[in-house]
């Protein structure tokens, strides 16, 4: 049997797995963003991207989908039967969809100690896979984009790749003022751009 969590976006096999009801995926043409320390697939540029914090961080809109959700008429009317008009539970659940697309991994929240010891050892393990010219840029930008998530962290969920390395880039979410749906942060000289 095929399993579903190993099989990665751009693999054909996978296409007949990914649906999405809000996004047009293309394959033929899609860019994945691998995370650049374990390569997860993290993002794809299905979900357009609005760099912030002098584009050292990505804002991705996330939206809450129905997945699974079937409606089958097969013509029989059950109140007329003696039975129920609620039908069969089809197993519809609502998830986010950049989450079920990468298949991330929620992980427990961070209080502000853990925070700035993740950044810290992160930004050890980040800055040698970055190019001259992206260590400088991260170097530069990475204490405001600290400061900014910092600024929201108790409103933050934290999601990594399916792999769940202890290396993994941490994708943030939280939802905005008034929001129904989750505003996602992922920084940006993390990912690596893979052409399916």
């Amino acid at each position: 049997m095929l399993s579903h969590s190993s099989v990665s976006l751009c693999h054909p096999i996978h296409q007949v797995f990914v649906r999405s009801d809000t996004r047009e995926l293309d394959f033929a043409s899609m860019l994945v963003y691998q995370d650049l320390l374990t390569g997860d697939e993290l993002l794809s540029d299905s979900f357009p991207y609005k760099e912030i914090e002098n584009g050292l961080l990505w804002e991705v809109e996330g939206k809450w989908v129905v997945k699974g959700s079937v409606d089958v008429d097969i013509g029989a009317n059950p109140s007329a039967e003696g039975g129920d008009d609620e039908g069969v539970d089809d197993q519809a659940v609502k998830v986010v969809d950049i989450v079920d697309t990468f298949r991330l991994q929620e992980q427990p929240p961070y209080d502000k100690k853990q925070f700035v010891t993740y950044i810290k050892r992160y930004i050890k393990l980040l800055t040698p896979k970055l190019e001259a010219e992206k260590q400088e840029l991260f170097k530069k930008h990475i204490e405001g984009a600290t400061k900014f998530l910092l600024s929201k962290l108790k409103d933050l969920q934290f999601f990594v790749g399916e792999s769940m390395h202890d290396d993994a880039t941490v994708v943030f979410a939280y939802y905005k003022d008034g929001a129904t749906d989750p505003t996602f942060i992922y920084l940006g000289l993390a990912l690596k751009e893979v052409k399916c």
